[in-house]
């Protein structure tokens, strides 16, 4: 009697728990569905194919290879314009379009002015005091070739909460990046949180409406991406945050060199394996 009771128990148990669970599912594949559009938009990362650094002065752009900045072959006309740079600030000026330079706003603060010529855009990036021409083209190798991304299971239990502890006045989170440039963040606090027993902790930065988490785990270099993932969360409710480790996703830097990604501090360098979230790409 005792055994049927406790089957009973479990089985209604179970059955109350499944809407949540197939509900908590579908959110995760349609987040990672939106995740892999994004990714192969036109405006997406598979499409950056340069990144060229602007010197004061002229920066030439064309299919010429003694361009400065050099496009595609049969893109563009060989001398499809300049960049004039100085002091910060970027004029474009077409070769074959008359009328005044047209000014090139920076994707910071942002958001950056693009310019245009067939399948490529053209606009300028700033990471710290360099400026750089980010080339985008809509017909890139990366975006023809994309294999698809690949996930781990879904698994609720890297769902988790963690406590928020504001520092008394926001600090700055300097870390690496891919171009040797140091970026800066500002870093409102810190996130414990426990998994397989262990206390962890990680540093988050602000990110408009959202906290923005650079890390690395015992994964990096086997199952995911070597230089780390990204992941984003809402900012603290109650002094708590929602970490959910399933929508951690590779930085643009796994689909494209041309990129300027910052890299995890050593404070967010976890002792466990994450295995949730997005693993490494494969490539074609």
């Amino acid at each position: 009697m005792q055994g049927a009771l406790r089957a009973a128990v479990l089985s209604l148990v179970a059955t109350s728990l499944w809407p949540a669970a197939d509900a908590y599912l579908a959110e995760i594949e349609a987040w990672r569905r939106e995740r892999e559009k994004r990714l192969t938009a036109d405006d997406g990362w598979l499409t950056v194919v340069g990144l060229f650094w602007l010197k004061q002065g002229s920066n030439s752009f064309g299919t010429d290879p003694s361009c400065d900045i050099v496009l595609p072959p049969g893109s563009a006309p060989p001398r499809a314009g300049t960049f004039e740079h100085s002091n910060g600030r970027t004029l474009l000026r077409w070769a074959d379009r008359p009328g005044p330079p047209l000014e090139m706003q920076p994707d910071a603060p942002g958001p950056p002015t693009i310019a245009t010529v067939g399948d490529l855009s053209l606009l300028v990036i700033r990471r710290g005091d360099r400026y750089a021409i980010r080339l985008r083209d809509r017909n890139s190798g990366f975006r023809r070739q994309f294999t698809g991304l690949r996930w781990y299971p879904v698994d609720a239990a890297w769902r988790v909460t963690a406590r928020f502890t504001p520092y008394p006045e926001p600090r700055t989170l300097r870390v690496g990046s891919t171009i040797g440039e140091p970026q800066e963040f500002d870093a409102p606090g810190y996130l414990e949180f426990d998994v397989q027993g262990r206390r962890l902790r990680l540093e988050p930065a602000r990110s408009g409406a959202e906290l923005f988490l650079i890390f690395k785990d015992l994964t990096s270099g086997k199952t995911t991406y070597p230089a780390g993932r990204f992941l984003y969360a809402p900012l603290p409710k109650d002094g708590t945050v929602v970490l959910d480790f399933n929508k951690a996703f590779n930085p643009p830097c796994a689909f494209t060199p041309y990129t300027t990604c910052p890299l995890p501090p050593k404070q967010n360098h976890l002792p466990v394996a994450v295995e949730a979230g997005e693993k490494l790409y494969r490539g074609p």
